[in-house]
C-alpha cells in the first residue's frame, strides 16, 4: 500500500486539526513521537466519542493493536463495542486489507497517518470516513495509538448503524498519508524567534526605520 508524504495542512476536519497539533507542540521538543501520558488536548471531553485508544503489542513480529475503549459513536459503525479485543479480530478478515496498513504504517514509522475513504450506508449514501493516527511512545517504541474518526456525508444526514458492516459493499480509500512534513505548529497570532520585524516612524520625512531581530 503507497502512502503519500503530506504537511498538516492535509487533514480537513477542525477538530482534528486541533487534536494534530498538540501532538505536534510534543514531538517538536525532541523530534520524536511523546509520551501519551503528556498528552492533554483542550476540550479533550468533547471528542472522546469519535475517538478510539489502542494498546500497541510489539511482542509479535507483526504487532497488534488491542482497543481499550468501549461506547465510542464509531462502535455503532461497527455494531458493536471491542474492548479488550486486537483490531484485526474486530474488524473481520473482510476490511483487514483496507483497514491494518494505515495502522501499520503508524506504528512502523513513528509518525500521524491520515486517511479517507468513501463508505455507503444502508441506504446507499456516500459517507466519507476520515481516519486521523497518532503515535504515542515508550522506550523508543510506538506502544499506544489514538484514532479520530469523523464521519461526513455532502448529502447531509446519513445512518451511522452498521456503516462499517451494513452493506456489500467494501471502502473505497481516496487518500493515504504519511504526515512526515512541516512537523511543528506555531500559535497563530505569535511572532517566532529571530523573525525581523521592521518599525516605521510616521511622524515626519527622513526618520529612519528601526529594525529589531526577535531572538
Amino acid at each position: 500500500m503507497d502512502f503519500a508524504s503530506a504537511a498538516p495542512s492535509v487533514v480537513k476536519s477542525i477538530r482534528q486539526r486541533d487534536l494534530l497539533n498538540t501532538w505536534l507542540r510534543l514531538y517538536a521538543r525532541e523530534q520524536t513521537a511523546p509520551a501519551i501520558s503528556e498528552y492533554q488536548p483542550a476540550r479533550i471531553e468533547e471528542e472522546l466519542s469519535d475517538l478510539i485508544y489502542y494498546t500497541v503489542d510489539i511482542s509479535a513480529p507483526t504487532p497488534r493493536l488491542i482497543i481499550q475503549s468501549e461506547g465510542t459513536r464509531i462502535s455503532r459503525a461497527y455494531g458493536h463495542t471491542g474492548k479488550g479485543v486486537a483490531l484485526d479480530e474486530y474488524i473481520g478478515p473482510r476490511l483487514v486489507p483496507f483497514v491494518m496498513p494505515v495502522y501499520y504504517e503508524c506504528v512502523a514509522r513513528g509518525l500521524p497517518v491520515y486517511s479517507v475513504a468513501d463508505v455507503d450506508d444502508i441506504y446507499g449514501r456516500v459517507v466519507a470516513y476520515e481516519r486521523l493516527l497518532l503515535p504515542f511512545q515508550t522506550d523508543g517504541k510506538v506502544r499506544h495509538v489514538i484514532a479520530s474518526l469523523k464521519t461526513f456525508c455532502e448529502d447531509g444526514g446519513f445512518e451511522i448503524k452498521n456503516l462499517m458492516r451494513g452493506n456489500d459493499a467494501l471502502p473505497r480509500p481516496k487518500q493515504r498519508a504519511v504526515i512526515d512534513r512541516d512537523l511543528f505548529h506555531r500559535a497563530p497570532g505569535r511572532i517566532a524567534a529571530a523573525d525581523v520585524v521592521e518599525f516605521a516612524d510616521q511622524s515626519g520625512p527622513g526618520i529612519a526605520n528601526e529594525i529589531i531581530e526577535l531572538n
